[in-house]
């Protein structure tokens, strides 16, 4: 049967959701292409603030990587915008000029940051706080500013503001009400939040209506509507959002404030349908997660024709959220009204506050400060209307669990996840189907905790009530994937005990649920045997990721980019002639010196991939690889008149010794001749800093979002014991990190204190890392582009003798 194209426009949370449903009830029936005008994957929009808070990276929010839809056959269009729709034609166009038929669309254009149409709001330094770029806008403003002012005093405004405050910014708070979060919070629960958040440094002005925004490129000054003024180095507003209905107006489909849509999420148009931030239902257009949610499941129930039963019916809003560490909980109709009553409690000494409302004996409404563990018993009161004639009124505000756990008295159908919908019998059945023994093995399973991550608690209490004695408090383990039950250290000694050879083998004598594995597992299991047998395991190149099939970095566009190395960032020019041609040769768009000091080619062609590496004739600088990929070197005391070592030699030794090298996660050096440290060494995996007549060795240093410095390893006096500290050192990680752990995370889990112990106290032990990182380097097959490059003529030789034609392979 000939699959049906569909087209999803938008690439966020709720769109890409319904791709998941789709992809499960029937994962053969579409051709699917995805439009994001961001260029990143699919990232969890709600954790935003926690990159900007620093408690987490923008890796880490990232919900479905690009190997995610390289699986499902999914062709992703990052970068690009969707600017019209052809109703008559079932076409899309792009502002890139592509244009692509469909069979099915999905409009999940998601939602425009209101911004204050003020005076001076278009100066330098005025943001919003919608998206990645907004992250790192504030980010590396924080490094040369130290005043900012967010206007906005709801749940957005306060994340930005705590992630400021985290930064070192000093940070006003602008609202124009005489309340926070007034969407979330009676005014009692939001002055004992205002008061808390005062106490950690933000500075309210409430009652503020901004009149204009001052300065002369760059935001300066704030001037309100009183005549007051502060002072502003950077303004985030965050005063709400609007549904992007821009593509579907522009095409001539209905819109009100968001685009029109009934129960099934059908539009005005044929065979159109949308849902999410733009999508607007029975006149609600919906901001928050769990409806989105509903909606896709919906949705995808409806394309698939397999029974969306009665459809959307719309929601009812619930929050269960952390406000710069405080909990809060809010659902229904809070506030208070004439036609219904309310039952409070209030503890001003531990901070908190409970206040449900209730009419005709059923709860309608609810809100929690500061301790939150009956929000879901409450919200599933109100979604079923429970009658509480019978039940004491102030008991429904305490807990009487059954022995010492809350979830013990919930019934099967209660919702423990409130932003996807999983109930309590879906993660109970889970758990006991698949032996699941943590929360992060529930999430990969069910999805419960996957977006918001608040009921983590909740799902860890169902964890011990449903295991009993065999749940370990504090023991749980991190598994490889939801694929097993197994942890990275059990699989890695299970290779060892039982000899296991290759990625299937692993699988199948391990007892994977999924035969096939998954794109998380995979790639560690190929890791694990090339570590564990480095002499007669053949890597799985098909077990890789894309970037490292390719030997180049996907870029936003669907280019690549390209990097040849060079040892401790030295060149000649030879090497640059090199460049410079193929750049001609290829027409290639861009050339820009990287911040580990060589040249990256970027906006290659993918099918002119083989030929530039072969015209290159460069040894591969693996800027894509898990791999070692720079030694950043100072020029050294050949040069520099502060230079007390020669950084240049060691760096190149050092580079050219590890290169190729496969590691847990990328590794980067540094080596500086003096403790100016101009190669950076103090944020390296590995830094070296030349002192009078020794080298300092330092580890575990990471220079990107999650800034750490290293900390200091050993001293030595000759570039003979470096290199060999390194490879013990990097050994030790090889064999004992999780793959894709970084060394600064490995680090401190593991205690620097355990390392030194390791490598500076164990003689013998540490003279078998070395001999076993030779063992390693020994078996490194030849720089792997040039058998890339022969796959690919191999592969052109045999599309062009069964095609009779020449074929560009893919």
């Amino acid at each position: 049967m000939t699959k049906r194209k569909l087209v999803l426009v938008g690439n966020g949370m709720a769109g890409v959701r319904c791709l998941e449903e789709i992809v499960k009830i029937d994962p053969n029936r579409f051709d699917i292409t995805v439009f994001g005008t961001e260029p990143h994957p699919n990232y969890n929009r709600i954790m935003l603030s926690s990159v900007l808070q620093g408690d987490t990276t923008v890796g880490d929010i990232v919900l479905n990587s690009y190997e995610w839809y390289q699986e499902h056959n999914i062709q992703l269009y990052t970068g690009e915008t969707v600017e019209k729709i052809d109703k008559n034609t079932n076409q899309v166009f792009t502002d890139k000029g592509r244009s692509v038929p469909y069979d099915d669309l999905i409009i999940a254009t998601g939602s425009h940051p209101f911004m204050l149409p003020l005076p001076g709001a278009d100066k330098e330094g005025v943001i919003a706080f919608r998206n990645i770029e907004d992250c790192e806008t504030m980010i590396d403003t924080s490094k040369n500013y130290e005043k900012a002012v967010v206007i906005g005093g709801g749940l957005l405004g306060l994340e930005a503001a705590r992630g400021l405050l985290n930064l070192g910014m000093k940070v006003d708070v602008v609202h124009i009400l005489d309340y926070l979060m007034e969407r979330q919070l009676d005014p009692t629960a939001s002055g004992m939040l205002q008061a808390e958040l005062e106490k950690q440094g933000m500075n309210f002005l409430m009652n503020h209506q901004t009149e204009a925004i001052l300065g002369k490129k760059r935001v300066e000054k704030v001037l309100f509507k009183d005549g007051k003024v502060v002072k502003a180095d950077l303004v985030v507003m965050a005063v709400g959002i609007k549904p992007n209905v821009d593509v579907a107006k522009a095409s001539g489909i209905e819109t009100n404030r968001g685009i029109i849509v009934d129960d099934y999420m059908k539009t005005s148009a044929p065979n159109v349908y949308s849902l999410g931030e733009c999508a607007e239902h029975r006149e609600m257009v919906y901001g928050l997660v769990a409806p989105l949610w509903e909606q896709a499941k919906v949705l995808a129930k409806q394309i698939c024709e397999v029974g969306a039963g009665e459809g959307y019916q719309g929601s009812i809003l619930s929050t269960k959220l952390k406000v710069s560490g405080v909990d809060v909980f809010s659902a229904g109709e809070f506030n208070d009204s004439p036609n219904s009553k309310a039952i409070r409690i209030q503890d001003d000494f531990e901070g908190i506050y409970k206040k449900v409302t209730i009419r005709d004996n059923r709860i309608v409404g609810a809100v929690l400060f500061g301790e939150t563990s009956e929000g879901t018993k409450l919200l599933n009161m109100i979604n079923n209307g429970t009658d509480i004639a019978e039940i004491g009124k102030v008991n429904i505000l305490q807990s009487s669990p059954q022995e010492g756990s809350m979830v013990a008295e919930m019934a099967d159908s209660e919702i423990i996840c409130g932003c996807n919908g999983v109930s309590k019998g879906t993660i109970v059945h889970a758990i006991q189907e698949n032996n699941l023994c943590s929360v992060a093995e529930v999430r990969d399973c069910t999805n419960a905790s996957r977006s918001c991550g608040t009921c983590k608690g909740l799902v860890g209490e169902l964890l011990e009530h449903t295991l009993g004695d065999e749940f370990e408090i504090g023991n749980e383990k991190e598994t490889v994937c939801a694929c097993t039950s197994l942890s990275h250290e059990e699989v890695v000694a299970e290779i060892r005990e039982k000899g296991l050879s290759h990625t299937k083998e692993v699988m199948n004598v391990l007892g994977w649920t999924t035969p096939e594995g998954c794109s998380k597992c995979r790639p560690a299991i190929n890791y694990y045997l090339g570590m564990v047998r480095p002499t007669d395991y053949e890597d799985e190149k098909e077990s890789r990721f894309v970037n490292e099939r390719m030997h180049a970095n996907i870029q936003n566009n669907g280019t690549y980019s390209v990097v040849p190395r060079m040892y401790g960032g030295v060149t000649n020019p030879t090497d640059l002639r090199k460049i410079a041609d193929v750049a001609e040769k290829y027409d290639v768009p861009l050339l820009k010196v990287t911040g580990g000091q060589r040249i990256d080619l970027l906006g290659v062609k993918k099918e002119d991939l083989p030929n530039v590496w072969k015209d290159l004739d460069m040894p591969s600088g693996y800027a894509y690889g898990k791999s070692i990929r720079t030694v950043k070197t100072c020029v050294g005391e050949n040069f520099c008149r502060f230079g007390t070592q020669d950084s240049i030699g060691l760096g190149i030794a050092i580079e050219k010794k590890f290169e190729r090298l496969n590691t847990p996660h990328k590794v980067k050096m540094g080596v500086s001749a003096c403790p100016r440290n101009c190669a950076e060494s103090g944020i390296k995996d590995v830094g070296i800093v030349g002192v009078d007549g020794a080298w300092e060795i330092y580890v575990g240093g990471n220079g990107g979002t999650d800034l750490r410095s290293a900390d200091l390893l050993c001293k030595v006096k000759t570039s003979e014991e470096v290199l060999e500290m390194i490879a013990a050192y990097l050994q030790y990680y090889r064999e004992n990190a999780r793959y894709l752990e970084r060394t600064s995370h490995w680090l401190e889990r593991v205690g620097l204190d355990h390392i030194k112990e390791t490598l500076l106290n164990n003689a013998t032990f540490k003279l078998e890392l070395v001999e076993r990182m030779e063992i390693a380097l020994a078996s490194l097959p030849e720089d792997p582009w040039k058998t890339f490059i022969e796959n690919e003529k191999q592969r052109t030789d045999l599309f062009q003798n069964k095609k009779g034609v020449e074929v560009t392979p893919s």
